[in-house]
């Protein structure tokens, strides 16, 4: 779904922008003697992947191929800001970095050494293709490349770093056997009746289900540029799970309410607010508990937004019930029914990505709401703290705006990742999501 959704404007590639406090004592030219060190560092898998036919991206026979000599100074690049460099203008170039594709020749991934910050900070973009892994899976990864130990002056970066061995089970066969196969086809097909009996609960206008035609038209669900903006906002964990306890709700209700009340306020100065509630779409992971990542296993659910509702109590009152709603239809199915159902579910916007379609037909949702749990502790590279971990994500044709929250080390970070053109003064609404969180907090404590 990846590759075939990859075009010039709507590119396919999630990203992370990470800004570190430097190391006590750390030298001024310390990324030049990282950057002499990464031109002879291995490389592992699956950073070592690339497409075997990159020309026909479409291809139902795509599979990867290990690339024997990964180029490291194209994969990793150092980049400077006019010193002392600000928030704003970290922005813009991650922006610009962000609006231009991955080379599909070569593995799809990237990361930039970003220098000039206030005060000797420097900050890492690292841009993967959604093909090669899923958000669980790049949190996976940032844990594991970065150190709890403020003293670790060893650790490489990311792809430098092998997979954990993991012995084999008992059970496990050593190759794709033809039981294997066809046991695995018998619980694709094994899915249906659970999936129609869900779907059919959707149709039904008691259940309170969000269906796929509520969400209503929108500016948010227009054609996009290839040019981005992001912006970026942070709320402390502690002050979110204190509001979701007071309502009865998760941290997710919460991340939702915030996005809400920032959107809501944002559109009705552009005097475009829809009188109807905009409508999530909101991925969840399948994946069984202890999951090591790898690939991707994600469902979704539909949910309001309220925004309709003008008092905060009210609207996070109704987010938790449409939730709840949600969140007890996939309950009982397995991971096949739980990916075939959304997939289903959100098929119909498979037409807003059609440039010509895109705000001419009625969207599916509005807006792509996602939160990818991470590290509680703080994080360490060569002694310089990660001060935060900002989600950079995909807009495409129809889905003009993504919203996607990481939590770390006590925070939970906001990234609004827009088109330009279609979503003009992005930056309002990380400010206005800032403000949205005293003004719940008066609402419910």
């Amino acid at each position: 779904m990846f590759l075939y959704g990859e075009s010039r404007e709507t590119m396919m590639h999630v990203a992370g922008m990470l800004p570190f406090t430097p190391a006590p004592g750390a030298k001024p030219d310390h990324l030049r003697d990282l950057m002499d060190e990464i031109r002879e560092a291995p490389i592992f898998s699956p950073w070592n992947l690339r497409l075997k036919s990159p020309d026909s991206l479409r291809s139902p026979l795509q599979s990867w191929v290990e690339e024997e000599d990964v180029d490291r100074e194209y994969h990793v690049r150092r980049s400077a800001l006019p010193s002392p460099g600000d928030e704003r203008e970290l922005g813009i170039l991650v922006s610009r970095l962000h609006g231009y594709p991955v080379d599909f020749h070569r593995p799809p991934w990237e990361v930039h050494l970003i220098e000039g910050l206030e005060g000797g900070r420097f900050a890492l973009y690292v841009k993967v293709h959604h093909a090669l892994i899923d958000g669980f899976t790049a949190m996976r990864v940032l844990s594991n490349s970065l150190s709890s130990d403020p003293d670790d002056r060893e650790r490489p970066l990311f792809f430098s770093i092998p997979r954990p061995a993991r012995e084999p089970r008992s059970d496990e066969p050593a190759g794709v056997l033809f039981p294997e196969l066809m046991a695995a086809v018998r619980e694709q097909f094994g899915t249906t009746k659970t999936v129609a009996r869900a779907l059919f609960n959707v149709g039904k206008k008691e259940t309170e289900l969000v269906t796929p035609r509520q969400a209503p038209r929108c500016v948010l669900n227009a054609k996009i540029s290839r040019s981005r903006r992001f912006a970026t906002q942070r709320h402390d964990t502690a002050r979110i799970k204190a509001v979701a306890k007071a309502v009865n709700g998760t941290v997710n209700d919460v991340v939702l309410a915030l996005s809400a009340a920032s959107l809501r306020r944002y559109l009705g100065e552009l005097e475009v607010l829809p009188s109807a509630p905009l409508i999530a779409m909101l991925p969840v992971s399948v994946r069984p508990k202890g999951d090591e990542g790898g690939g991707n296993a994600v469902g979704a659910i539909l949910a309001s937004l309220a925004t309709d509702i003008a008092d905060p109590a009210e609207r996070i009152a109704e987010i938790v019930r449409s939730t709840t709603k949600a969140k007890q239809q996939l309950q009982g199915m397995s991971k096949a029914a739980i990916i075939q159902y959304s997939a289903l579910l959100v098929a119909p916007s498979m037409f807003q990505m059609i440039p010509g379609a895109a705000g001419k037909v009625r969207p599916t949702f509005n807006v792509v709401i996602s939160n990818v749990p991470g590290p509680d502790e703080a994080r360490y590279f060569r002694g310089a703290r990660l001060e935060a971990s900002y989600p950079m994500s995909i807009p495409v044709h129809g889905q003009a705006l993504n919203i996607t929250c990481n939590s770390y080390a006590g925070s939970v970070c906001f990234g609004f990742t827009g088109c330009r053109d279609t979503v003009p003064h992005l930056q309002r609404l990380a400010v206005y999501c800032g403000d949205a969180l005293p003004e719940l907090e008066r609402a419910v404590l």
